[in-house]
């Protein structure tokens, strides 16, 4: 009778018939009768929309805007202050639980503080030393806790043990170096090497990915390369549990890597290895850039997809299994026993691909979806999407800034939304007679492949676009031709051959898998090809994204004609990013790479170094294909051994002094300068030195009028904890002509790329 009560009461906080009875229509009169019309009917459209169940997926909506108000912030907050607010929220919800109205706007901001919360919370779990300025000679010994392989060189991460050297500050706990391709050594070994070392990467211009702060949340104090040979030796103490675990998975995946690359070779083998043991190093430059112009880069990243079809593969298979035996298919449930094995195979997949957090989320939601047919429970529902992204979200809340997080839930919302509102019919049978059916049934497929192609293609374009200003317009017809291929002959061959691999009769699997990819990969180079594959867009700022967002999630979970507010939305957003003025000058963070906007409306780049990622980054944001070695874009520019100048389109003057002799010119003609030394004290010109772009990071300028306006990667006052500010000493010391860290050092441009 308690329990009986208890529930009476939960569900007397939500009374149906006092909602359906409550005005919800805003609180203003409507002249005439045509007033009162659109009156009743917004009321009667707001009631479909907050209906019972409705409001349940905006809560983890409010819970991941409440981590990018987080991540927002300028300082640090502080823990007390988050989590104690969250708790007064908390405490505010529970008190307004009769309140129909109330209580929903009360949960909603718990919501959004137990969001900032727990971003807080797990910023302050990840605390570390991290590197604050680059250190040469350094020392090092420690375990490999992961191991990369590359397509030029390998790449280990070390739990520190022992750590010496200059400038380093606090010992560090762990960091991310490159070796010689090829001398990698196991996971779990302990090393000893000397390497150079590099603070994490801060963005390479205002408003890019921020690689030091997804390195804060790895725990990755620096990056560098080995200097020599890196040398195995005996620990002074056994490794820790999760070393020894580690290296056993790694141990297995490495044997699998080597069956596969045994029997496929080149970029087919490769990508047969990424797809079973996540390992994607290996795949030639080219390869990855035609997948990812076609829009079959999310092939290459175990994540949603590559999840779901393994699960779906085994539940079906065994379901199928069982169901040959009528006695276990009339008397036992075996669509949930196969659920359980399916659950037990997408958790050994997550252990053999690496468990990288693309496909930690991924196993999540297949987890959730799963757990809803055990329970009895509809899988593919808004509801179900709302709780893979709180749990999601709960474990790691960094994932909310990511871009493989944002695309893949962006896609997964828009494909469950439009599945509840009309894709079913393409799978109804009806009263279609058996033949009519089967004489369907390939159109019904390629419809479908085709809008879910469309759906999830629009639903990721504003993240690709702000990301990584790439749209791919021939996406559908790659996916189109590509994805049946992976669905029906590369995952399964790949799954029969993992099976078949104990007995020695995986060979022929692996070949076969092995076509499948030759024909996906040349369905990609093929659809490279076309004129203006490659869609290439201006950066833009954070708002058009934000209202993007808010557009994109109106049309995905309201029910009612209000829905189309989010379309607007989507327009308005279009509109703010096409309207993204574009900077006149570009400065990378060590003062090496200016970038200049001459008359052509072309950057002209000058350089001191040979460091090309900022360049590279640079071109890409300004929605121009040349590379980094292109000889034009040295055009509009002139250089002696003391430095360079470059002209603006209104005949101003930059210029990147190399020597102090450069400032008896610089100062009097150029109205900025660009340095690495110290300017005299009545240089005529804005000056950029090495003290200045220490504390702002990579600056984007503007010329408006007479002015300079400055948009810095770090504002002055910014301070977080992976972007402390430099201290005195470390700002006024020289920044040597080499201390960009090398390629090899940093984190690479596909880790940033989108998961499925």
């Amino acid at each position: 009778m308690v329990e009986r009560a208890k529930n009476r009461e939960r569900v007397a906080t939500w009374p149906s018939s006092e909602v359906a009875g409550r005005d919800w229509s805003p609180r203003f009169s409507w002249p005439g009768s045509a007033g009162e019309a659109a009156r009743t009917r917004i009321r009667a459209w707001l009631i479909v929309d907050t209906a019972p169940g409705r409001l349940i997926p905006w809560l983890p909506v409010a819970f991941a805007a409440g981590i990018a108000v987080y991540f927002a912030a300028e300082h640090e907050p502080a823990l007390w202050a988050a989590t104690s607010l969250a708790g007064a929220c908390f405490t505010l919800a529970v008190l307004l639980r009769r309140r129909p109205i109330a209580f929903p706007v009360a949960l909603a901001l718990f919501a959004l503080t137990a969001g900032f919360a727990t971003a807080t919370v797990k910023s302050w779990r990840s605390a570390h030393p991290v590197l604050g300025q680059a250190a040469s000679s350094v020392e090092v010994a420690g375990f490999v806790a992961v191991r990369e392989e590359r397509e030029r060189s390998d790449r280990v991460t070390i739990e520190v043990v022992r750590i010496e050297g200059r400038r380093l500050g606090e010992p560090l706990e762990r960091l991310r170096v490159s070796v010689r391709k090829g001398t990698a050594p196991p996971v779990g070994a302990f090393v000893e090497f000397k390497a150079r070392l590099s603070p994490p990467l801060q963005p390479l211009r205002p408003g890019g990915y921020d690689f030091a702060r997804d390195l804060w949340f790895q725990r990755i104090a620096a990056t560098g390369f080995v200097l020599g040979a890196i040398k195995t030796s005996e620990p002074p103490s056994p490794p820790g549990r999760w070393l020894r675990y580690a290296a056993v998975v790694q141990g297995i995946r490495d044997s699998i890597d080597a069956r596969i690359r045994a029997a496929v070779s080149g970029d087919a083998g490769s990508i047969a290895s990424a797809l079973i043991t996540g390992k994607r190093d290996a795949i030639s430059a080219s390869v990855t850039e035609a997948m990812y112009v076609s829009s079959l880069a999310h092939v290459l990243s175990i994540s949603g997809y590559h999840m779901a079809v393994v699960a779906g593969v085994v539940f079906f298979l065994i379901r199928g299994l069982f169901a040959l035996s009528v006695p276990l298919a009339t008397r036992y449930p075996i669509k949930k026993w196969s659920a359980v094995v399916a659950l037990g195979a997408a958790a050994a997949y997550l252990v053999l691909s690496g468990s990288e957090v693309a496909t930690q989320r991924a196993f999540i939601m297949t987890a959730v979806v799963l757990g809803g047919v055990l329970v009895d429970r509809p899988a593919l529902t808004l509801r179900t999407l709302a709780v893979a992204a709180m749990v999601v979200l709960m474990i790691s809340p960094q994932a909310v800034v990511h871009p493989s997080f944002q695309m893949s839930f962006a896609a997964a919302l828009a494909l469950v939304s439009a599945y509840e509102r009309g894709l079913p019919w393409m799978t109804a049978a009806g009263k279609t007679s058996f033949g009519a059916r089967v004489a369907l049934w390939g159109g019904r497929q390629i419809t479908t492949l085709v809008l879910a192609s469309m759906v999830a293609g629009l639903a990721t374009t504003l993240f690709a676009a702000y990301h990584f200003h790439r749209l791919a317009p021939y996406g559908v017809i790659a996916n189109l031709l590509g994805m049946p291929i992976v669905s029906v002959l590369v995952m399964p061959a790949g799954l029969i051959a993992l099976l078949a691999m104990p007995f020695g009769f995986d060979a022929a699997l692996w070949r076969l898998m092995g076509q499948g990819i030759e024909t996906m990969i040349t369905v990609a180079t093929w659809v490279a090809s076309f004129p203006g594959a490659v869609g290439r867009i201006t950066a833009f700022g954070t708002g058009a994204l934000i209202v993007g967002i808010l557009g994109l999630v109106l049309i995905c979970l309201l029910r009612s004609p209000l829905r189309w507010c989010g379309a607007a939305l989507v327009g308005a957003a279009i509109l703010l990013a096409w309207r993204t003025p574009q900077p006149d000058v570009m400065v990378s963070p060590d003062g090496s790479v200016v970038a200049v906007r001459g008359p052509s409306g072309r950057l002209s780049v000058m350089k001191s170094g040979a460091d090309t990622f900022a360049l590279r980054a640079w071109l890409g944001a300004d929605a121009d294909a040349r590379t980094p070695s292109d000889p034009t874009l040295a055009d509009g520019t002139r250089c002696d051994p003391a430095g360079c100048v470059a002209r603006m389109p209104g005949g101003t003057i930059v210029a990147l002094a190399l020597r102090p002799e450069a400032f008896d010119d610089d100062c009097v003609r150029a109205s900025l300068i660009v340095t690495r030394h110290v300017p005299p004290s009545d240089c005529g010109a804005r000056v950029l030195d090495r003290g200045s772009l220490g504390r702002l990071g990579a600056v984007s300028l503007t010329r408006v009028g007479s002015e300079w306006q400055i948009l810095a990667a770090r504002p002055l006052g910014y301070e977080r904890p992976w972007a402390r500010a430099p201290s005195q000493g470390a700002s006024a010391a020289p920044v040597a002509a080499s201390s960009s860290p090398p390629r090899d050092a940093t984190p690479r441009a596909d880790e940033i790329e989108p998961g499925d």
